[in-house]
């Protein structure tokens, strides 16, 4: 619904972004900072994970590395460069990428949102008229006739969704503590033991405490040393193939892959849990789409970060190849292949890239927690939009603050890249099985591919992460436990939210009444009009809402004037003036009700209570002038009052105020000088021009607005609580009286609450019973 507001409110300038080869390059140099810092640090502990432990040995035959090595090189290419940079990318929700944009994405096309509005008239019309024939068809209309398969398809994406969040703790632990591991060859092991956690922990806190200046300025500041890292790791490498094996590129074969499974067997199988962490970034990549777009993430991974970590891979097998007897474990990691002579340089960049690194899976777990929260699957969080040009560039301060406790613990907890690594190894390829799931769908349902070419896109790259994922779920009792724990709690919020959020839609629905029972108050309960305005804040677009008739039935008045408030954020920078009210009536004119829904852009700031009041009226006053429809009473016309809705330039008859006791007749004056502010009650007068032709009937109606415009307005706000009916399970009172109704006090709640006078707000308590 949010997207069909926003059509024809600014909603064209949201696809401006990157359309000169200018700004695509730009936006591939800020991208190296921010998406790839993740994935370009990945050589830190990639083969120190894969030799951890006692699953394979570095032998003088080189098997091992070589096999390594050959894993590597295939699963970056085919996994992150063939399945994400080429193909899953292409997979935009609105600009928007990450596990939970796929889901957004079905559920746009097909009707198999469990939520009501999951997709706009216009996607499903499309939908419609190009169902595809024949397995394709039958596909679709499975998924929309069982609830089963619905509530399947939420969960993989709330499952992808925990384990991003789970990865977005482990990652920044993993990189800065690899980086900060290299002081072990310049200090004794004892001393490192009690410097390294420390400086790590200061790190992390001060990597979280950056990520409120935005994408685009820390992109700046980032990319640089991203350059820097991918240029030392690439001559590094280059270097270690010249001097130490310059046919090292020969493992690049398959061949050797088969060769390593062979020799080692079952400790070769579990190896993989580490080699999986070459490609760890790749949904970062894809869930940070939003902040970019996807030309300058292509143009970045494709011209400057494959090759550089190819070479870096490589030229860390070409060293080690050459060195068989090593003493102890941390030998087999990144530091021991840097030439001597540039160790403390590449510390140094190292550990700037690991921050780095982290950001792009941070910035990532921001993106897919909104588009979450936008589909009623989050408790509502405070989202900041930090750029006025780029939609997605956005920070969460209750997210990046929780992210941070829980990162600190895990690094203080486990005090070793080996658990670590074991943990975020499960996390980054559960994520990256989810994505290869829903992806299938899309090339059916969204692309209407044909159904072989989407079980072959699941049969291939399927095989290739269950392969890993088995490596990677044997090493539970090893760290791998963290992200299933972390998934396990968030997968109960979420749960628990969108389970709360659907019933009380469902009652919102069940109970709102029609606009015959509002006009048949009157004479039923004696209902009396009492001077002023009344606006009521609903979230629907059609209808009375419940809370409003639980209102008038235990207090049988409301005001002169009523209007049904609707205030919406819709997906676009700036909502520009003439846009932002839709106003339309309920009922015959001479009842004086109205519905106006509100559009502000992400980047709009509200405006304060005086300013909004004069504006709101304005509006009104102008669809009253322009002769707007009235409904007819029915339960039909209120029902259809939002597709009637007319889109008013606000200030279009000027609204003056002036002191003391004048008269309350509408001038007919061009130009009026407003008087001082006075602290005494205003009198409003609109200020029509002189060729306006106003009839009595109209001049009524802006008599009656004005009249309660002057006695003062009050807003009247729902406060609702949830409780299960009696007779419930219980598991349901416990989900909805307890951990639903927790969550609800302590998550935001619409933005505009806070600009309300509470002087002049009047909650109304309700309680749910659901």
């Amino acid at each position: 619904m949010d997207l069909e507001l926003a059509h024809g409110a600014g909603a064209p300038r949201k696809r401006q972004r990157g359309e000169s080869w200018g700004g695509v390059l730009l936006l591939a140099y800020q991208s190296l900072g921010v998406v790839y810092g993740d994935v370009a640090t990945s050589p830190l502990y990639v083969y120190k994970s894969a030799f951890a432990g006692d699953d394979i040995t570095h032998s003088a035959g080189n098997e091992e590395i070589y096999g390594v090595l050959s894993f590597v090189f295939w699963t970056l290419t085919l996994v992150s460069l063939l399945k994400y940079v080429l193909i899953v990318l292409r997979a935009n929700d609105g600009g928007e990428g990450g596990t939970f944009a796929l889901y957004s994405l079905i559920c746009r096309h097909v009707r198999a949102g469990l939520l009501p509005g999951g997709g706009t008239s216009e996607d499903l019309a499309a939908a419609e008229h190009n169902r595809g024939d024949g397995a394709v068809s039958r596909a679709r209309t499975l998924l929309e006739r069982y609830r089963l398969l619905q509530r399947m398809l939420l969960f993989f994406a709330l499952l992808g969704t925990c384990m991003v969040i789970g990865d977005g703790v482990l990652t920044p632990a993993v990189s800065v503590f690899s980086a900060v591991s290299g002081l072990e060859l310049s200090m004794e092991k004892e001393t490192h033991k009690y410097v390294g956690l420390p400086v790590t922990c200061a790190i992390l806190i001060c990597l979280f405490a950056l990520q409120h200046y935005g994408t685009h300025r820390v992109g700046c500041i980032f990319a640089p040393i991203i350059c820097v890292w991918l240029l030392c790791i690439s001559m590094i490498g280059l270097y270690n193939i010249i001097h130490w094996n310059h046919h090292v590129y020969q493992a690049l074969s398959p061949y050797y892959m088969y060769q390593f499974l062979k020799k080692t067997q079952t400790g070769g199988w579990k190896s993989l849990g580490g080699i999986l962490l070459c490609v760890t970034g790749s949904e970062a990549m894809y869930a940070d789409l939003g902040h970019f777009s996807q030309k300058s993430i292509q143009i970045a991974f494709i011209s400057v970060v494959y090759p550089a970590l190819v070479l870096a891979y490589m030229g860390q097998a070409a060293y080690i190849s050459q060195h068989h007897s090593f003493e102890n474990d941390y030998h087999i990691g990144f530091y021991v292949s840097v030439p001597e002579k540039l160790r403390y340089p590449v510390l140094v960049i190292a550990i700037l890239a690991a921050v780095v690194g982290s950001q792009a899976i941070i910035t990532g777990t921001f993106s897919i927690i909104k588009q979450c929260s936008a589909l009623s699957c989050f408790p509502g969080v405070k989202i900041v939009h930090t750029s006025s040009t780029v939609h997605g560039q956005i920070y969460i301060p209750e997210i990046n603050w929780i992210l941070m406790i829980l990162c600190l613990a895990v690094t203080i907890g486990f005090n070793n890249t080996k658990h670590l690594t074991n943990a975020q190894g499960l996390a980054v390829i559960t994520v990256m099985l989810v994505t290869t799931c829903l992806m299938s769908l899309v090339i059916v349902l969204c692309w209407n591919k044909s159904i072989f070419l989407a079980l072959g896109f699941l049969v291939f790259f399927g095989s290739i992460e269950v392969l890993y994922f088995s490596a990677a779920l044997v090493k539970v009792h090893e760290g791998a436990w963290v992200p299933i724990t972390l998934s396990f709690v968030f997968m109960i919020v979420m749960s628990v939210w969108h389970y709360g959020t659907i019933k009380k839609y469902e009652f919102d629905v069940q109970n709102k009444v029609s606009v015959n029972w509002l006009l048949n108050l009157g004479p039923s309960l004696g209902i009396v009009r009492v001077r002023g305005i009344g606006l009521i804040h609903t979230e629907l677009m059609s209808g009375i809402p419940a809370i409003f008739s639980h209102f008038v039935t235990n207090l049988p008045a409301f005001h002169q004037v009523l209007v049904f408030l609707c205030v919406k954020s819709v997906p676009v920078p700036h909502v520009e003036p003439e846009e932002r009210f839709l106003v339309g009536r309920i009922g015959p004119k001479e009842y004086r009700l109205y519905r106006v829904i509100v559009r502000y852009g992400y980047r709009d700031v509200q405006q304060d209570d005086l300013e909004f009041e004069k504006d709101l009226i304005n509006s009104i006053a102008e669809f009253i002038r322009n002769g707007g429809p009235d409904q007819n009473g029915s339960l039909e016309g209120a029902d259809k009052a939002s597709e009637k809705l007319s889109s008013i330039r606000s200030g279009s008859i000027p609204l003056w105020e002036e002191d003391g006791e004048v008269d309350g007749s509408i001038s007919s004056n061009k130009e009026i000088n407003q008087q001082t502010v006075a602290q005494q009650r205003k009198k409003p007068r609109f200020v029509l021009p002189k060729s306006a032709q106003v009839d009595a009937e109209v001049r009524a109606e802006l008599q009656d607005l004005m009249d309660a415009r002057e006695a003062g307005m009050s807003f009247i706000l729902g406060h609702s609580h949830m409780k299960a009916k009696s007779g419930s399970s219980f598991v349901k009172r416990i989900v909805i009286n307890f951990i639903y109704e927790f969550l609800r006090r302590n998550s935001r709640g619409p933005s505009y609450a806070a600009n309300i006078p509470h002087a002049s707000t009047l909650e109304v308590g309700m309680v749910y019973q659901v």
